[in-house]
């Protein structure tokens, strides 16, 4: 993985971050960037086992909706196990 991919997957991430914890509640920019991190994974993760795909053809705006997804289930699972 080269510097720009990494750049992009974290400002994915933290986008991704901010946006579950807007909806599920929460704060703070390390918060952020790690549930939006392990959200892209479990996202995508998801969306593959259970066939899910969006159809949109910009591909930043697909990754960070796979990856909002997966951050607000990473964030309910730890609320729930907390």
């Amino acid at each position: 993985m080269d510097a720009r991919s990494l750049v992009i997957m974290l400002l994915v991430g933290l986008v991704a971050g901010w946006l579950a914890s807007f909806i599920v509640g929460g704060g703070g920019l390390i918060r952020y960037l790690i549930s939006g991190v392990i959200g892209s994974f479990v996202g995508g993760f998801l969306f593959r086992q259970l066939g899910i795909s969006l159809g949109i053809g910009n591909e930043i705006v697909r990754d960070i909706i796979v990856a909002t997804v997966g951050a607000i289930v990473v964030v309910i699972l730890a609320r729930l196990v907390a």
